[in-house]
């Protein structure tokens, strides 16, 4: 196999009990975990109007800060 990636939709729902904090948490915590484990690409989905990360870029930033060798980047942007 060439290359693996995986896409993350980041979510957060109003009411739970996840908060943006934690989801920002979560997906640095799973990139590196894949990045360990030899997976190639994290892709994070962005999508405007939805109650999530409203810009990948700090997190992809710390992603690529904290893991060595994986691809990080955006696997949709939804402009509706």
């Amino acid at each position: 196999m060439k290359s693996f990636g995986f896409l993350s939709f980041g979510h957060y729902a109003p009411g739970s009990d996840l908060d943006a904090k934690q989801m920002l948490t979560d997906a640095v915590d799973i990139a590196q975990g894949a990045d360990d484990f030899g997976v190639n690409g994290a892709y994070f989905r962005v999508h405007h109007f939805a109650p999530q990360s409203g810009s990948p870029m700090p997190l992809l930033a710390t992603i690529a800060a904290k893991t060595r060798k994986i691809e990080v980047g955006t696997g949709v942007i939804d402009l509706r």
